[in-house]
């Protein structure tokens, strides 16, 4: 398949999206990102890879971040995650308190903010250096030594972040989270801070496109049904509440982020990410999402 000539089909495809959206700007750190970026990379399991635009720009990955920290902490606990965090839609914004209190203080699912917190709180349990350890995790999927945190946007994160102490709190008085508010939180704010590209983030988010398995890697870093698990929570939770409309549009298993990323995956096929960052009423990037769908059209292929 003519990968690069349908990515180009594609960025002309997007243009009239441009300017129907805004830019998260309740982040100050995110409020300057210009409006008008637009970079898609894709990686087959094959080893082709195809971009266009500004792939290679490094961006807040936000909550496309979730997809890593999950990874590792089933592969910490397995089956055991599930007892604290749930695996349905939420139906509901990402942030909502009104559904953990609902819930009794289980997440709806890892991804959104609830659930992720819990999920750091995994992380900080298991890990000597929580931190560290996503990172080691993200290089070694990207292939990029030097993927790190933005300080200026966890700066922001945790000057903004009054609802995810909420949440955090909501949850530790419920029993849900093992480690301080504080601590958990510090994680959090960090691996939302994460920057990549398109780039990187196509080839870290590949081994959820081939069973598992690392091409870059050339070794399993979850087990077959560990990668099926984590597609199915992304086709069926990665996208807000905007999840339903996606999986219409799209028919891929995706998670976005914020910052206006978007990665997605065709199981045995491909890992695609695309960044674009106005972002419509659900938090989703507007162009991001156009892309992906005149994706799957012009391929016929998706998880359907």
């Amino acid at each position: 398949m003519d990968f690069d000539r349908i990515l180009e089909e594609i960025a002309q495809h997007v243009r009239p999206c441009f300017g129907k959206g805004r830019v998260a700007d309740y982040i100050p750190a995110l409020a300057a990102v210009p409006g008008d970026k637009f970079g898609m990379a894709l990686r087959t399991v094959d080893g082709g890879y195809h971009e266009i635009g500004d792939a290679r720009e490094r961006f807040s990955i936000q909550s496309i971040s979730k997809v890593f920290t999950l990874n590792i902490a089933v592969s910490y606990v397995g089956e055991a995650l599930w007892r604290r965090v749930g695996r349905e839609p939420s139906g509901n914004p990402f942030n909502s308190l009104v559904q953990l209190e609902y819930e009794q203080g289980i997440p709806r699912n890892p991804m959104i903010n609830a659930g992720a917190i819990v999920v750091s709180d995994v992380l900080l349990t298991h890990c000597d250096d929580a931190k560290q350890t996503l990172l080691d995790r993200l290089r070694a999927l990207s292939g990029a030594a030097d993927v790190g945190f933005d300080p200026v946007v966890a700066r922001s994160e945790a000057e903004t972040g009054f609802i995810n102490r909420a949440l955090a709190s909501f949850l530790k008085g419920h029993g849900n989270l093992e480690n301080e508010v504080e601590a958990v939180l510090d994680l959090y704010f960090h691996q939302c801070a994460l920057a990549m590209s398109c780039s990187e983030l196509s080839m870290a988010a590949l081994h959820l496109a081939n069973g598992g398995v690392s091409p870059l890697l050339g070794a399993a870093v979850l087990t077959p049904q560990q990668s099926k698990r984590v597609n199915a929570v992304m086709l069926t939770c990665g996208l807000y509440d905007a999840v339903g409309e996606f999986a219409f549009r799209v028919g891929l298993p995706a998670k976005s982020g914020v910052g206006g990323g978007i990665v997605a995956v065709l199981p045995g096929h491909y890992a695609v990410a695309v960044w674009s960052p106005e972002l419509d009423e659900s938090g989703n990037s507007t162009v991001g999402g156009a892309a992906l769908e005149h994706l799957t059209t012009l391929t016929g292929h998706s998880v359907f």
